[in-house]
């Protein structure tokens, strides 16, 4: 890792060289006290044709060959200044910024245009390059710290669920049967995958959260929200940046970027990330710490200017993660309803064996299965831009693909009961958009466009019976369970494919009644379809012919196989009335009805009493959505935000994932629960209390309940009881907190290190949630408890030249669980994926 780190920084460096061209525009960028500002956005207001500046404040913007022009020029923590021009000017501009308020000025794209965030009419959190560099968020489950609404939950990459809201995924082991309900974008790239999420950022320019559905804005269909991230682009200025930081537990990551002109109308951009730490959980079997972090990723993009009004990009990104393992401590003993014999404590006692600790936060394991989570995933896209008309006609191609390569031990104990878990995959996408998005009318403004995806997934499985197996399956007195080698080496090969396809027609108008009031009606039309195959054979164990014998191996492992076809059509959408009522006052209102499409089970089914799969389980039926929302943004005095949003989500048919205590349903398996409905309010705050202390905040509520759920799998406690199924109506849902927020500061001055001007600073920040269920059907021991954490750091940093600072993670070293999760089978024990203790380090960055 670090030998691939210094190849690929030294190949950075030689790229930094690079010629610029001349443009239409130029000018210049400087602060009141005369200081030239790097990476400050100019952009043709209205259009999505925009540059930044380099370290010398400098920027070169194209103006497409249309004039007169309005240009906006935005930076983090400045004031937005507007630069009307009706010929092109003689000199180059200078544009002097003001420090204000960085919130109310920060621009988003996520309605296909450049504007104001607090001028739309959606609840939307920005979280810019440079603030999830300085607090240290380099992926999305950091993100989560600042934005209290999202929740990620990661056992490992392939399980991993992204919400927002408490909704999204549904909660436990992942199953490639539905989509998610929070879409993830990277420049207008939809990535089918969740474990996307897990990656490290890549030279990330903006990061926009949208929280509520997003059916009639963007591609694939999302009910609950979308990340829209945009990375930065090409520039015909040279540029670089390199960034370094060294922390405890051999913590090391490195970023680099380059940017500069391949040609007249070709520019080129170069970026690298690479993160590598020591284990922080201990496997005393071992003798090794595991959990450690192994991520490289790289993206190039080349941009083509062959005309004024067309901008063609061609991108092309890989990541590899090759952490050791993502392993789990046991968090517990859960006492069942079955016999006496067949509890945790009493199996392990007949087996001579303790756990290596009774206390998950000494983060001691003594797993014998190898724990290995290796993940691939890249892709390349094509991305073209053109201006026709009043609007932007853009079309964005791409194939991208995942490879998951694990291994796990699902019994968390040093016992060889699974002496193998593993599913690799392969999933492959094709995706396809087309939209136009522009000023139709004087009055009206939108978006319309053409979506298709289609992907393909396959697992090629093995789950593998150990020495102790007999023991744990024990599920009668009889002797014939000690067999020796009855199911040592038993296991099952599983082959699950799923094709899935989707195409859609959307759009959005924006109808401009007066210049305070809009409504915005938004309409979609959604084709899905799915195919899955799955089967399993067994193989292994004793090899015999006795009855009797072979029962008791079936009873732990059988054949399985079934298909399944379907598809669905859906007609949904929105309308969203806003009403500026000042400057500082913009209120909306939204109801919106949505869709998540219907689901396929690929991962096994329960069996019924003769041993046969329940094929009623092997469709899901999709989720209705019923949404609505009122929402106000205000700046209720100088340099502030206060921003509140209250929502209420009805589901029917809610898509959910249960684990079964069949160890041949490897996933577990979906499910619909008949209605689920969550509601709540959320506060975005900020205040610019002078021009050396900035404070910052947001905090949510949410309300998420199971209003109707007949049918829901046993909680971990209630295994072995006479029924199958439970009535969890009026229960909470599992991920949902009911308070959930973050607060942070900074204090900062201006100074100079090393000749450079800058701020010396010092910020702190806190992230804190309330308890939640961590189980699909409530259950008193996988409660996970709620906990607060702190984040500081202290530092020099500069737009251009050398920047500095040392932080501290989880300060106050808090003993948190992210998620608790039941051992394949259900016998008793339960494991916890855990918070990261303290951490702390040094970040040094270099800006040429």
């Amino acid at each position: 890792m670090k030998n691939s780190i210094k190849n690929i920084l030294t190949l950075l460096a030689v790229l930094t060289f690079s010629i610029s061209f001349a443009q239409n525009i130029e000018g210049v960028v400087k602060t009141s006290e005369n200081t030239p500002l790097e990476a400050v956005n100019v952009v043709i207001k209205g259009t999505t044709s925009n540059t930044t500046t380099d370290p010398n404040g400098k920027f070169i913007l194209d103006t497409k060959g249309k004039l007169p022009i309005t240009i906006l020029v935005q930076y983090v923590g400045y004031k937005t200044t507007e630069i009307e021009l009706a010929d092109l000017p003689v000199t180059p501009l200078q544009v002097t910024l003001k420090e204000e308020n960085e919130l109310i000025e920060v621009v988003v794209s996520s309605r296909r245009r450049i504007e104001k965030v607090q001028d739309v009419p959606i609840a939307i959190s920005v979280i810019t390059g440079k603030q999830a560099e300085q607090t240290g968020a380099f992926n999305v489950n950091r993100i989560k710290e600042l934005v209290p609404s999202v929740q990620l939950y990661s056992s490992n990459p392939r399980n991993t669920g992204i919400n927002i809201r408490s909704l999204g995924s549904p909660f436990g082991l992942t199953n490639d049967g539905i989509d998610p309900g929070v879409g993830f974008y990277v420049d207008g790239v939809y990535f089918a995958r969740p474990a996307a999420t897990t990656l490290d950022f890549i030279d990330v320019e903006q990061i926009e959260v949208l929280r509520g559905p997003q059916g009639s804005l963007f591609g694939k269909n999302t009910t609950s929200g979308a990340f829209n991230i945009t990375t930065r682009k090409p520039s015909f200025t040279s540029g670089a940046d390199f960034e370094l930081s060294y922390g405890n537990y051999a913590f090391l990551q490195a970023k680099a970027s380059v940017t500069g002109a391949l040609g007249k109308k070709v520019a080129g951009r170069l970026s690298f990330s690479g993160t590598q730490r020591d284990g922080l959980i201990d496997n005393v079997a071992t003798g090794r710490p595991t959990n450690s972090l192994n991520n490289q990723g790289i993206r190039g993009q080349l941009l083509w200017t062959p005309t004024t009004n067309t901008n063609i990009i061609l991108a092309a990104d890989i990541t590899t993660q090759r952490p050791d393992g993502y392993a789990q401590v046991v968090a517990g003993v859960a006492p069942t309803q079955r016999a006496a014999y067949r509890q945790f404590d009493a199996i392990i006692k007949d087996l001579n064996y303790q756990l290596p600790s009774l206390n998950a936060f000494d983060r001691k394991i003594d797993h014998d299965t190898p724990w290995r989570s290796g993940q691939d995933m890249g892709g390349i896209s094509l991305n073209v831009d053109t201006k026709i008309g009043s609007g932007t006609l853009t079309s964005t191609t791409a194939w991208r693909f995942w490879n998951w390569d694990p291994s796990n031990d699902r019994d968390f104990t040093g016992l060889q009961v699974l002496a193998k878990s593993q599913n690799p995959t392969r999933q492959t996408q094709f995706t396809q958009e087309v939209r136009y998005a522009g000023q139709l009318t004087s009055k009206i403004s939108g978006v319309v466009g053409v979506f298709f995806i289609d992907q393909t997934s396959q697992t090629n499985g093995t789950e593998e019976s150990g020495n102790a197996q007999w023991r744990f399956a024990q599920s009668s007195t009889s002797p014939l369970w000690k067999t020796p080698g009855l199911f040592e080496g038993y296991g099952i090969k599983t082959d699950a494919r799923i094709r899935s396809s989707s195409a859609a027609v959307f759009g959005q108008l924006d109808w401009a009644i007066t210049d305070r009031l809009h409504v915005l009606p938004g309409l979609r039309y959604n084709f899905d379809k799915k195919d899955a195959d799955y089967s399993r054979t067994t193989y292994g164990g004793l090899q015999t012919t006795d009855p009797a014998l072979l029962a008791l191996k079936k009873s732990v492992y059988s054949d399985q196989a079934f298909d399944s076809s379907t598809d669905n059509t859906d007609f949904s959408g929105n309308i969203t009335i806003s009403f500026k009522a000042s400057d500082k006052i913009n209120a909306y209102a939204t109801y919106a009805k949505s869709y998540k499409p219907v689901g396929v089970n690929v991962a096994g089914l329960p069996t019924d009493s003769k041993g046969l799969p329940l094929l009623d389980l092997a469709v899901i039926k999709p989720e209705k959505v019923n949404h609505y929302e009122i929402g106000v943004k205000t700046s209720p005095f100088r340099n502030s935000v206060f921003n509140l949003a209250f929502f209420n989500t009805d589901i029917k048919d809610f898509q959910t994932n249960v684990q079964a205590a069949e160890l041949g349903v490897n996933r577990g398996y979906l499910a619909n629960a008949d209605k689920v409905r969550v509601r709540g309010a959320e506060l975005d705050a900020s205040f610019v209390i002078s021009q050396h202390l900035t404070i910052n905040g947001a905090a949510t509520y949410t309300d998420g309940k199971y209003i109707k759920f007949t049918n829901a799998p046993l909680p971990l406690e209630e295994t072995g009881a006479p029924v199958a199924f439970k009535d969890v109506s009026g229960t909470e849902l599992p991920g949902a907190s009911k308070w959930a927020g973050s607060l942070g500061g900074e204090l900062s001055d201006q100074a100079k290190f090393f000749g450079n001007s800058g701020k010396i600073f010092l910020a702190l920040d806190s992230y804190a949630r309330s308890e939640f269920s961590s189980s699909p059907s409530a259950s008193k021991y996988l409660v996970v408890p709620g906990y607060a954490i702190f984040n500081a750091r202290l530092g020099f940093r500069a737009a251009q030249g050398l920047s500095v600072h040392f932080w501290g993670r989880n300060l106050l070293n808090k003993d948190y669980y992210e998620q608790l999760l039941p051992a394949g089978g259900n016998t008793g024990q339960y494991a916890g994926v855990i918070g990261d203790q303290r951490t702390y380090g040094v970040t040094l960055k270099y800006s040429l």
